[in-house]
């Protein structure tokens, strides 16, 4: 089993900053891509930034320039560093990984993590 634990919400006024953390642990050979995604109240999920196991990097034109997301293989953690926060992100942000549980199979599988609040408000 694979869990991912998402860190690093709350609340900000516009204009500020938030390093959301995501820690990957449990039955884990490998890790592919890992990224974030957010979902606002009555609006579908959607990819905020993704980057794969050499730091190529993709984001969505809403926060380019804006967020900043890295990874630490060392410690399967992925890092979406968010500056000049505006109100429209307000969301609830959701980690994602494709991780490879064992040796045994090449087979990736897509984990989620629970989710965690982003309000941007004065």
């Amino acid at each position: 089993q694979v869990q991912l634990v998402e860190s690093g919400g709350g609340l900000v006024q516009p204009g500020g900053s938030l390093r959301l953390s995501c820690a990957a642990s449990g039955s884990i050979f490998s890790i592919g891509y890992m990224g974030w995604y957010r979902q606002a109240p009555g609006k579908e999920r959607e990819l905020v930034a993704q980057i794969s196991t050499t730091s190529i990097t993709n984001y969505a034109d809403s926060v380019q320039g804006r967020f900043t997301i890295s990874r630490d293989n060392a410690k399967n953690t992925v890092y979406l560093h968010m500056n000049s926060l505006k109100p429209e992100d307000t969301a609830v942000y959701y980690c994602n990984a494709a991780v490879r549980p064992s040796v045994v199979s090449h087979r990736f599988y897509d984990y989620w993590g629970q989710g965690t609040q982003v309000t941007v408000s004065s």
